[in-house]
C-alpha cells in the first residue's frame, strides 16, 4: 500500500430523553450532522497544544460547557462523552462542569453545526465529511484510502498535522476540533451473498451512503450507485430492498442489527473513520490556559475510551457476524485504492486539496 500511495502522490505532488451522559437507547446512530454554512470567526485560536504539567495560576471563573451529540450513550463515542465529563469535572475540582445531551435530544444531525457556530451549544462531535462546505480542502480527509490503518490515522490526526488542520478549520468556520476519535474502519455489506472483490463488482449496486456530497462521491468513486438515506431509515431500506447494501464499520453492523437483513460483508477497508470533539471558538477563547489544559486532558481521556472500545469490538465482531450467518470476503484493497484515488484525482473535488499536506500524511504511514 505504501508503494501504491507513493505512486499516486508522485503523480500529483496528492453522531431518549435529555440525559446527563448516561442511559438511552442501544440503537447505533451515525454521529455526523449535516453541513452548515460558514460563519466568520471573531478571532483565530492557536492550535490546541498538549496539556502542560503546570499551567497558568489563573484558574478562572467557573464554567459550564454544553456538549450535545447525536450518538446514543452506548456507542463508544457516546461513552467517551461521559468520560470527558467525569474527567473534566474531576481534574478541575468542579471549576468546569459539563451538561451532556445525547441521542439528538438537544440538537439533531441537521442543526447541531449551526447551533455550535451560533454559540447555542459549546461542543459537538464533528468530522471532515461534515465540514467540507466551509472548508472545501478538507474533503481530502473524506477520500477513501487516505489512511492505511488506525495507527496511521491517529498518529496523523492527534499529532502536529492534526493541530494544523484543526486550527485552519477554526479560522475558517469558528469551531475548533480538539482531537480525533476512532469510529472504526468502514466495510461494504450487502443483502445478497456476493463477494465484492474489485470496484467492477459494485457496478449497479445501490449502495446506501450518508447524506452529504462528500459521502456520495466516495460511493461513486468505489464503483457503486450511491443512494443517500438517513441512518435511522437504513434498516428498513435494507429490509425492503430500497438499497442493496451499505457501508459502515463492522461494530455498527452488529449494534444496528444490520446482520438480520444482510448476508455478506466484503472487507474493503475503504475509510478509517473518525469523529472530532469540537468546541465553539468563542467558548475556547474565554477559557484560561489552565482551563484549556484541563479540557484537552479530558478530551484525551475520552479518546482512550472510544478508541479502545472500538478496537476491542472490531477484533471480536467478525466471529459474531459469522455466527449470524454472514459470509465475510476479502476484497482486493489495492485495486480499490487505485480506482478510488484515481477518481478523486481526476475530479474537481481534489482541486482544493493541499497536496503538500497530503504528502506529509502519507510519509507517516
Amino acid at each position: 500500500m505504501k508503494k501504491l500511495f507513493a505512486l499516486v502522490l508522485s503523480a500529483v505532488m496528492v453522531l431518549s430523553l435529555l440525559t446527563a451522559c448516561g442511559g438511552g437507547s442501544t440503537t447505533t446512530t451515525e454521529t455526523p450532522a449535516a453541513p452548515a454554512a460558514t460563519t466568520e470567526t471573531p478571532s483565530t485560536p492557536a492550535a490546541p497544544a498538549a496539556p502542560a504539567d503546570t499551567a497558568s495560576g489563573d484558574v478562572g471563573d467557573p464554567v459550564t460547557l454544553v456538549f450535545s451529540i447525536a450518538a446514543v450513550p452506548t456507542d463508544a463515542h457516546g461513552m467517551a462523552q461521559k468520560t470527558f465529563k467525569e474527567t473534566l469535572e474531576s481534574i478541575s475540582g468542579g471549576n468546569i462542569t459539563v451538561e451532556c445531551y445525547d441521542s439528538g435530544t438537544l440538537y439533531g444531525q441537521d442543526t447541531e453545526h449551526d447551533a455550535l457556530k451560533n454559540g447555542d451549544v459549546d461542543m459537538i462531535y464533528s468530522s471532515a465529511s461534515w465540514l467540507t462546505d466551509g472548508s472545501p480542502w478538507i474533503s481530502m480527509f473524506t477520500a477513501g484510502y487516505i489512511f492505511q490503518s488506525y495507527d496511521h490515522m491517529t498518529k496523523v490526526m492527534n499529532g502536529d498535522i492534526g493541530k494544523k488542520v484543526f486550527a485552519r478549520v477554526a479560522e475558517e468556520q469558528g469551531i475548533l476540533p480538539l482531537g480525533c476519535y476512532y469510529l472504526g474502519t468502514r466495510q461494504v455489506s450487502l443483502s445478497a451473498d456476493k463477494q465484492i472483490k474489485t470496484p467492477e463488482d459494485l457496478n449497479g449496486v445501490n449502495l446506501r451512503m450518508p447524506n452529504s456530497d462528500a459521502w456520495v462521491f466516495l460511493g461513486k468513486a468505489m464503483g457503486a450507485n450511491p443512494t443517500a438515506i438517513a441512518f435511522n431509515d437504513l434498516y428498513l431500506a435494507l429490509q425492503t430492498g430500497t438499497v442493496d447494501g451499505q457501508d459502515n464499520p463492522l461494530p455498527t453492523v452488529k449494534n444496528a442489527k444490520f446482520y438480520e437483513v444482510q448476508k455478506s460483508i466484503s472487507l474493503t477497508n475503504h475509510l478509517v473513520d473518525s469523529v472530532w470533539p469540537t468546541i465553539n471558538v468563542n467558548t475556547w477563547n474565554k477559557l484560561t490556559d489552565q482551563q484549556k489544559a484541563w479540557v484537552l486532558e479530558a478530551v484525551e481521556a475520552g479518546r482512550k475510551t472510544c478508541d479502545e472500545q472500538n478496537l476491542k469490538v472490531e477484533s471480536e465482531v467478525q466471529d459474531f457476524l459469522k455466527e449470524q450467518g454472514l459470509t465475510i470476503y476479502e476484497a482486493d484493497v489495492a485495486a480499490f485504492a487505485d480506482h478510488v484515488l484515481d477518481a478523486y484525482l481526476n475530479d474537481p473535488i481534489s482541486d482544493t486539496w493541499d497536496k503538500d499536506l497530503l504528502a506529509e500524511i502519507q510519509k507517516q504511514a
